[in-house]
């Protein structure tokens, strides 16, 4: 049965994506913000797929510690699950990615209309120097900006070095940092094509000030946090 709701959910989102990407495309000529309302519906819509088909219901802890002004997201990253279901739990906001994700058909198109930061992970010093500079850009029209330090998916139960990116544009901008754990990975495992039915937790903790802490000791605390949180939510299932 898990087979099948997996196979259905991919069936779906292939029927609905060319032709909501072919809309996206249409509505590029759009300011930034209202292209990003319009494209915002796509994962609203996986979400809520994920919900009816898949099982996976969401919880979130600490939603009150979201700031009114833009400000640095630094989040957990265990699987897909959080890149869709954040559109419907935090403000506006771009993610920090590898541009080699535009390339994808469709999906990547539309990805690209997001007003994301793109990044060459191949030349680390030009790429921090990107997000810096787009990162003014998108704080200036109101954009949160979202990054996960580890870089990559990480299973749960492991852990990969985070990297200071987040906490160096949080210093350049004079911007506070909050930060995200959830267990995501339980329910929807990094590379795995079942998806199990269950509720995830997302937990936001309250924002950091930048001001007094060197880059390192700002991700320091970042990563304790939310390491810690994460490790309570994964034993709590």
């Amino acid at each position: 049965m898990m087979h099948l709701r997996a196979g259905a959910y991919l069936l779906v989102l292939l029927i609905v994506t060319p032709p909501y990407a072919f809309m996206v495309i249409a509505c590029g000529w759009l300011p930034r913000l209202a292209r990003w309302r319009v494209i915002s519906w796509w994962p609203r819509f996986a979400t809520w797929l994920a919900r009816w088909l898949l099982g996976i219901t969401y919880e979130v802890e600490g939603k009150e510690n979201i700031p009114d002004e833009p400000c640095i997201i630094l989040s957990k990253h265990q699987s897909a699950w959080e890149t869709l279901a954040y559109n419907g739990i935090f403000p506006r906001h771009v993610y920090v990615l590898k541009r080699e994700l535009f390339w994808i058909p469709f999906l990547g198109w539309g990805l690209a209309l997001y007003s994301p930061i793109g990044i060459d992970r191949s030349n680390p010093k030009s790429a921090m120097q990107r997000v810096i500079d787009q990162g003014r850009e998108r704080f200036k029209q109101g954009f949160c900006v979202m990054m996960f330090p580890e870089g990559t998916r990480v299973a749960v139960g492991s852990r990969k070095a985070y990297r200071p990116g987040g906490a160096i544009l949080a210093k350049q901008l004079g911007a506070r940092v909050l930060p995200v754990a959830h267990n995501a990975g339980l329910c929807w495992p990094r590379n795995s094509f079942l998806k199990f039915p269950g509720k995830v937790t997302v937990r936001i903790g309250t924002p950091i000030e930048s001001a007094d802490k060197s880059p390192e000791q700002l991700m320091r605390q970042v990563e304790e946090w939310v390491e810690t949180q994460v490790a309570e939510l994964v034993a709590r299932r």
